[in-house]
Formats: C-alpha cells, sequence, structure tokens
C-alpha cells in the first residue's frame, strides 16, 4: 500500500503517468496498474482521464492530502529514530525562490552536506508564490523566499539583508549620469520578472511608497528568470531592478552598473518559511545550521 501510495503521490505531483514512471524508474504500465489497484481498492477514480492528459478527482484530491501527511510521517520517523543510533538520516525536501537557488544558498547546502553527510537534501526551485504553494501543500518542509506576502498559515523569519538596485549595461546613455531623479523612471524601458516573482512585488511596494505605479513604467518585456534578465541588458538599451547578490558577478567584472535613483532605497529579507505550528527536528537542524552559517541571530 505504501509504495503504491507513492506511485499515486508521483502521478499526482507530475499530473502524468508516463513522468511518474520515468522518475520511479518503472514502466508506464505499472504506474497504471497500481493506480487502478488503489482505485480498486477505493472502489471510486481517483484520476480523471482525457487522452493523455490526467487531472485529480475530488477522492484523488483528499487521498493526495492524506498521503503527504503519511510519508510526511514517515521522513520525521526515519530522522528521530537515526538519532538515536546518532546516524542522523534522513531526507529534508527545501524550496528557495529563485535569486536565492541561484546566488545565496549553494553554499550553505555545500557546508549543510559536508557536516550532515547521510541527510539528502532536495531543492525545488520557483518563484516566491510556487514556493509558498509547494509548502502549503506539504511537497516542502521548508523554504527561503523573498517577498512582501504574508500567508497566515505560513511562519515567516526575517534571515538575510537584501538591496534591490537599478542595474544597466557599461556601455548605456546612462552610464555618464551615475544617477537619476525618481520621475526620470518613466522615461526608461524594464525588464521585469513575471508576476508572482518576490523581486516585482517588493520592487511593486516600494514605488508606490514613492507614489509611482508600475503601471506608468514602460515594461519592454516580462521574463521568467533573472539570468534571461542579465542576457537582454548586455544587448539593449533597458534597465531592471534587480538583486544585488544577483549582478555581484556582473558588477565586479564591469558588464553591468548600478545606476542610482535620488531618494530611493529599496531593501527587503528574504524569508525562512514553515507551516505554522509545524516543524520537525530536522528542519529545525536545518533552520539552525542555517543561521549558524550566516552568524544571524533570529
Amino acid at each position: 500500500m505504501d509504495y503504491r501510495l507513492q506511485v499515486f503521490v508521483t502521478a499526482a505531483n507530475r499530473l502524468s503517468f508516463t513522468k511518474a514512471a520515468s522518475e520511479l524508474y518503472i514502466t508506464q504500465p505499472a504506474v497504471s496498474k497500481h493506480i487502478q489497484e488503489l482505485e480498486d481498492s477505493y472502489k471510486i477514480k481517483l484520476f480523471d482521464r482525457k487522452g493523455s492528459k490526467i487531472s485529480l478527482t475530488q477522492a484523488g484530491e483528499i487521498l493526495l492530502k492524506h498521503s503527504r501527511n503519511i510519508f510526511e510521517i514517515y521522513r520525521t520517523i526515519d530522522f528521530d529514530m537515526s538519532i538515536l543510533t546518532k546516524e542522523r538520516q534522513g531526507s529534508l525536501r527545501l524550496g528557495a525562490s529563485t535569486t536565492i537557488s541561484q546566488y545565496v544558498i549553494s553554499p550553505l547546502l555545500a557546508d549543510f552536506h559536508s557536516k550532515l553527510k547521510d541527510i539528502k537534501v532536495n531543492l525545488r526551485n520557483g518563484n516566491t508564490e510556487h514556493i509558498e504553494n509547494a509548502l502549503i501543500n506539504k511537497e516542502i518542509e521548508v523554504g527561503i523566499v523573498e517577498g512582501q506576502s504574508k500567508n497566515p498559515s505560513i511562519k515567516y523569519t526575517a534571515f538575510l539583508k537584501d538591496e534591490i538596485v537599478l542595474v544597466c549595461r557599461t556601455n548605456h546613455p546612462l552610464a555618464r549620469k551615475r544617477n537619476i531623479s525618481i520621475t526620470e523612471l518613466e522615461t526608461l524601458k524594464f525588464l521585469t520578472r513575471e508576476v508572482g516573482s518576490g523581486t516585482l512585488e517588493v520592487i511593486e511596494h516600494s514605488l508606490k511608497k514613492e507614489n509611482i505605479s508600475l503601471n506608468k513604467l514602460t515594461i519592454e518585456m516580462q521574463l521568467g528568470s533573472t539570468e534571461s534578465i542579465k542576457s537582454y541588458l548586455s544587448s539593449s538599451d533597458c534597465v531592471a531592478f534587480m538583486s544585488i547578490h544577483a549582478v555581484n558577478k556582473e558588477l565586479k567584472n564591469n558588464e553591468l552598473m548600478i545606476i542610482d535613483v535620488d531618494n530611493l532605497a529599496i531593501e527587503r529579507y528574504f524569508y525562512i518559511i514553515t507551516l505554522q505550528g509545524s516543524q520537525n527536528a530536522l528542519t529545525a537542524l536545518f533552520i539552525k545550521n542555517l543561521i549558524k552559517h550566516y552568524n544571524l541571530k533570529l
């Protein structure tokens, strides 16, 4: 039954029997067989099938919720029992928003692995909205995100300070000025991240305090990753607000430059997120190491 539930959860997460089979290293007919056996056992359909596409039924949604809870308990049992033998084994599912996963968290994960080699860490990358949803759906145990949103079911702990700066290529016409007034922002062409991005949310919040609406800015393009924005900037006259962590290398290599905006400072914190009232021993250990790595006092 446990393995059938594992197959079911994988298929439910992927919404594809073929992708579930690939992830579990079994055949697609084997996935179908396990799902069929579950449906026969509960006497109800778990998936609606329309050609090659599948979606969860109401029964499937209920089983997915309970299955996630079951596997969360198993992970907690595995880690708690390993502590008794001083082995500290287990698996941790971590989520990080794009800026953090690409530019901040790698040294931390390397440090964590060097201390606890038997803890397997699975890192999920996505924008802040995706990571928060993954936490609420119990697809991860802990996340690190950017942004201003506050979901009441999530505990937010300020973790690391960040600054968002306005950048452009070094041979941009603005390069001679080095700083501009806040009203000049409306004369520029911008690249931004997609809706749901924590960085975009913080920018919009900060500009609003200065009576500037994001809608008043000329947005040439919305792009789905920080790397694509940097690449676009290198061959265009656009500008972009970006995390200082994301452009450190380009600033050092003189590929991008910062344009100061008078009377505008966009600062934020990255946040550690866990579900309210829910933190197992492994999650607590990871957070403790994260705090120690950055010499923080939370």
